[in-house]
C-alpha cells in the first residue's frame, strides 16, 4: 500500500468513528488484528456489537467503496469477529457485520457516507 492509500484509509476510519458516535454508537475498539485480518471498528449500540469494515475512496472512478467488500473479505471479517467474540465472552450479545462506505473529495472531505448492515 502506498502512503497516500494508507492516509485515505485512516482518514476514512476517523470519519466513520465520528459518524458512529453521532448515531449514538459506543466505539469499543479500533483496528482489532487477527491472523484472518483486521476489524476496522468494533462498536456497541442497544446491547448489540457491530463489527465494521470501512471502505474509503476518492471519487468513484474505481467503483463505489462498498463494492470492494467481496465474499472473501466478508469471510475474513466473520472469522475475525468470531475470535473477538470468544476472546471477550460476548455470547449474550447480538452481533452484526456492517460496512461503512465513504467517498471523499480530493481535499479529503466527506462527499458521501453510507452505512450497510450485512444480512446473511
Amino acid at each position: 500500500m502506498t502512503v497516500q492509500t494508507l492516509r485515505i484509509g485512516k482518514t476514512g476510519e476517523n470519519y466513520a468513528v465520528n459518524f458512529l458516535i453521532e448515531k449514538k454508537y459506543s466505539v469499543i475498539e479500533r483496528n482489532f488484528r487477527t491472523k484472518f485480518g483486521e476489524i476496522d471498528i468494533i462498536a456497541l449500540k442497544n446491547n448489540k456489537y457491530f463489527f465494521v469494515e470501512v471502505k474509503t475512496r476518492i471519487g468513484i472512478a474505481k467503483g463505489k467503496p462498498y463494492e470492494a467488500v467481496n465474499k472473501r473479505k466478508l469471510k475474513h471479517l466473520r472469522y475475525a469477529s468470531d475470535i473477538y467474540v470468544l476472546k471477550n465472552n460476548l455470547k449474550n450479545f447480538k452481533l452484526s457485520l456492517m460496512v461503512i462506505s465513504i467517498i471523499l473529495t480530493r481535499e479529503l472531505q466527506v462527499d458521501s457516507i453510507n452505512c450497510f448492515d450485512i444480512v446473511e
